[in-house]
């Protein structure tokens, strides 16, 4: 590996889900016995089982070294912000560079740390997210903020000990911002060598999304295309139903309710059909559940729907979880009412969603997040190294 240069980036302390209406469904189902036509894998196959880490957990606690470093591969540091101008800024100082954690100063190196101790795995920074991507458009469409954007990305990995960055801006709303994201994650490979860099990006299945973006061309600059296989129901579509199905169930339902037939394998067979390389594509799983409290199933009301942590689930809820095998997907009706329908992943479908990575040989999963796990026998994470190895 070439030596990278330890200059910091800046004199100054700055550095730092939605509805798919009207999409095509054009799923891979597979045969009675849930086996699908498998891909010839490419040589010296290798996958990732990734997590990230958003930085705030270390206020409950949840610090870097409490990952499952024995079942993942890479961590994705979420997140670091953006100032139009292509300038990085951190979203919370404190825990990024400050508090202590793991016996450290701050959650940066913290992982440094992790990542010594554990040569093998790899750390990813992500920029951008959710709530923290309104700037991406102005900064996209400037020459001068993207090469800005690249040159401190460089710095930022060179001085925190960090293998690459992950592009997590949400979303290019049309054809003009997806050449400009094309034109971020070139200048992004520009200062970011393969031989010595890692340079993903995050992208929902929609194709009402993904149709913006020339994936073929993404497909010559990246490492790999996150999936984000979830957030399919929620308080944004007009009945609930799985949130991260696999596949499109079949029934009266999904003719009723279009919405309710969205599911992960629209976005695989999507860009795959786009040129892109299944051995670049990950497949995301939520380490959280979305319950409907006035809901008892699929096709119910949406109204004071929440979010819950996997690991805040109760054991007994995943154990006795509902599991529909040829969607890929489980759920639970609280009898108590209080949580009402409850939609998430358990170690049997995570274990189907690997099997299915692997025989399709996409480049493996990850999961949003890493410390929303459960340990021991209910393990999402431990659940998909399984299925990745299973073919």
């Amino acid at each position: 590996m070439v030596p990278r240069s330890r200059g910091w980036f800046c004199p100054c302390s700055c550095i730092g889900g939605s509805s798919d209406d009207n999409q095509d469904h054009h799923q891979q189902q597979p045969n009675e016995n849930n086996e699908y036509e498998i891909r010839p894998p490419p040589l010296n196959r290798s996958y990732m089982n990734g997590v990230y880490y958003p930085n705030w957990l270390v206020y409950k606690g949840k610090t870097p070294a409490t990952l499952d470093v024995d079942n993942i591969t890479h961590v994705f540091y979420a997140f670091v912000g953006v100032h139009e101008d292509g300038s990085l800024r951190w979203f919370d100082e404190h825990a990024d560079m400050v508090k202590e954690v793991d016996g450290e100063q701050g959650a940066l190196a913290a992982l440094a740390k992790l990542k010594r101790n554990n040569p093998k795995l790899k750390t990813i920074v992500s920029i951008g997210g959710g709530t923290g991507s309104k700037e991406f458009p102005a900064l996209a469409a400037s020459r001068d903020a993207r090469e800005i954007f690249a040159r401190q990305v460089r710095q930022f990995c060179d001085r925190h000990e960090i293998d690459g960055v992950d592009i997590d801006w949400e979303h290019p709303k049309d054809a003009e911002q997806g050449r400009n994201y094309v034109k971020l994650l070139q200048e992004c490979r520009n200062a970011l060598p393969e031989e010595d860099y890692f340079l993903t990006t995050a992208l929902p299945v929609g194709q009402y999304i993904l149709k913006h973006i020339d994936l073929d061309a993404v497909s010559k600059i990246v490492n790999y295309i996150n999936l984000m296989a979830y957030d399919f129901t929620g308080s944004w579509t007009s009945v609930c139903g799985n949130h991260a199905q696999l596949h499109s169930p079949r029934g009266g339902l999904q003719s009723s309710y279009p919405e309710l037939k969205v599911c992960a394998t629209d976005g695989v067979e999507y860009v795959l059909s786009r040129g892109f390389p299944s051995r670049k594509l990950v497949l995301g799983i939520p380490a959280y559940a979305r319950y409907f409290p006035r809901a008892e199933g699929p096709g119910c009301s949406t109204e004071r729907a929440g979010e819950l942590d996997y690991c805040d689930i109760p054991d007994q809820w995943v154990e006795n979880a509902v599991v529909d095998e040829r969607a890929v997907a489980a759920w639970y009706v609280d009898s108590g009412r209080d949580k009402g329908y409850i939609t998430f992943d358990v170690p049997q479908t995570v274990y189907m969603k690997g099997r299915y990575a692997a025989q399709q040989a996409l480049g493996g999963l990850f999961y949003w997040t890493g410390t929303g796990d459960k340990g021991g026998e209910l393990s999402l994470v431990a659940a998909g190294r399984r299925g990745l190895d299973s073919s």
